[in-house]
């Protein structure tokens, strides 16, 4: 599973210079969680990691230089990110 937060972890902070790694790391996280939760309460049948990654690299391709604004936008980052200390 590291292997995965890890290429992934890159892969934004190359789209990103606004994120520290953990920060970085941390929205790979909570998305790669997010999207097997709501894929599960879909009622889809689980396709694997390799899956998760595939869609969790469209999103860092086509978000990432501006995912860190998400967290001024949605409460449930903005917490997360509060209780982890990474803005002074």
């Amino acid at each position: 599973m590291n292997d995965y937060f890890e290429r992934l972890t890159t892969r934004l902070l190359e789209q990103n210079n606004q994120m520290s790694y953990s920060e970085a790391r941390t929205w790979v996280e909570l998305l790669w969680e997010d999207f097997e939760t709501t894929y599960a309460k879909a009622g889809r049948k689980y396709k694997g990691k390799e899956m998760t990654e595939k869609v969790l690299t469209q999103w860092i391709d086509h978000y990432g230089p501006r995912l860190h604004e998400l967290v001024n936008e949605n409460p449930k980052y903005r917490e997360w990110f509060d209780k982890k200390n990474f803005y002074h």
